[in-house]
């Protein structure tokens, strides 16, 4: 699935990374606790999540992933964004719940990457 994808699945914004749309990734997880994706996540390239902060983005980048998704409608300020396009991190926003939106990128094809 393109990132393009992702943010149409979602009907999200999206807030930087226009190069990054046509990256493709194959799996995602949601979290809003950074400890839990430290610790669990291993190999996703989609970050699904509500919690607005720094450390989000640094999670991120410290596990490669190419893309946050800022669920519940949040929207991250100017900081945050700036830290995601150093990072090469495209950042989208979508009104959808956490639980939706993971929903809806499965269904559209994207995976867990768990068993």
């Amino acid at each position: 699935m393109l990132i393009k994808e992702i943010r149409d699945a979602l009907g999200a914004e999206l807030l930087s990374g226009e190069d990054l749309l046509d990256v493709e990734v194959h799996t995602a997880c949601g979290s809003d606790m950074m400890s839990d994706v430290l610790a669990f996540v291993k190999d996703q390239a989609v970050l699904i999540t509500g919690l607005l902060n720094q450390q989000t983005i640094r999670t991120a980048a410290m596990m490669d992933m190419v893309c946050v998704v800022f669920v519940r409608g949040k929207v991250p300020g100017t900081d945050i964004i700036e830290a995601a396009r150093e990072n090469g991190i495209a950042v989208l926003s979508t009104d959808h719940r956490m639980f939706t939106a993971c929903g809806l990128l499965y269904q559209a094809g994207l995976d867990g990457g768990c068993l």
